[in-house]
């Protein structure tokens, strides 16, 4: 049994983080606007996910941990959302978020985009999730549906995850276009909520797309690293770089600041309609980028597996 330690973040209203929010894009896009408005049905188009919304018990867990991918892989490190849903005491749940693949079900190394409502004593699970590798025929990305290969709802090493009962509701807005400072939209929620609520952690997530322009993401080589990956350079090289462009659908995690669980503080994977995705760091079209999200804030934070022996290399 993997180790669940639990922490109450601080709630504010929707309307108070709002307006938080608002004042803080603006710093960073020329143009920010964030309401409270009903969560748009998530069953269509172009998010097609097996849930209607992203309300009810709102949740985040961090599972496992980078140091069980560097400096050395640890491959039996194996996890399944189902388990996970018992974990964070919400059996049902329908998870966003970004993980690893299980190599142990794929044979090869990849991102993961998970997007699954959990089994219930009434339901099967339904595993809409993505996953990004390597094509092996041209280096490039290979993105499929997850469910169009395999059955099961593991992943591997780590990850980061938003969980609520799926159901429609009031959400927060995001619409923010003309990046005009140097941080990443996930980076700069993240850091206004920060400043803004100081030691009173805050956790937030759910979905948004990059509606223009292009953005920068990684995926991650089928084979781990033979050499231990002993710095971010190191991370860096072995990391599968690529320019991908819109319409991105991301699903984010962020938590303000660690109350002391070795959190990984923003964490975000991407899909596409026209076979792109994986890890998301930035956009790179900065003028015409276009961002519309949908967020929740965080009740609880359930901290699964956390490594024992850690390290800040390759949280970016």
């Amino acid at each position: 049994m993997a180790k669940v330690e639990r922490f109450a973040f601080h709630v504010p209203s929707l309307e108070e983080l709002a307006g938080v929010l608002q004042r803080g894009l603006k710093e960073n896009f020329a143009d920010a606007q964030v309401s409270v408005v009903d969560c748009p049905d998530l069953t269509q188009e172009p998010f097609n996910f097996p849930a209607k919304g992203i309300c009810g018990k709102p949740r985040i867990a961090d599972v496992g941990g980078v140091p069980y991918l560097i400096p050395v892989v640890r491959k039996e490190k194996v996890y399944d959302l189902n388990t996970v849903a018992k974990d964070i005491e919400l059996p049902g749940a329908f998870f966003l978020g970004a993980g690893a693949a299980s190599s142990k079900v794929l044979g090869v190394n990849a991102e993961l985009i998970p997007i699954v409502q959990t089994k219930s004593e009434k339901k099967p699970a339904v595993n809409g999730s993505y996953i990004a590798q390597i094509n092996p025929a041209d280096k490039g990305c290979l993105l499929e549906k997850y469910s169009s290969k395999y059955t099961d709802c593991e992943f591997g090493l780590l990850a980061n995850l938003y969980a609520s009962e799926g159901q429609p509701g009031k959400v927060i807005e995001v619409k923010a276009n003309g990046r005009t400072g140097e941080l990443n939209f996930v980076s700069c929620l993240r850091q206004i909520l920060e400043k803004h609520y100081g030691e009173k952690p805050v956790g937030m997530g759910g979905t948004f797309i990059i509606q223009k322009g292009k953005a920068k993401i990684h995926i991650m080589p089928p084979e781990f690293s033979a050499c231990p990956l002993n710095t971010d350079e190191d991370v860096n090289n072995w990391l599968k770089f690529f320019e991908m462009k819109a319409p991105l659908i991301c699903q984010p995690v962020i938590v303000s600041r660690d109350p002391g669980f070795d959190l990984r503080l923003e964490h975000t994977h991407c899909f596409s309609q026209h076979g792109e995705g994986g890890h998301y760091h930035q956009d790179t079209s900065p003028e015409s980028v276009g961002y519309l999200g949908y967020l929740l804030p965080a009740e609880l934070l359930f901290r699964i597996d956390r490594p024992p022996e850690t390290h800040r290399i390759g949280r970016d």
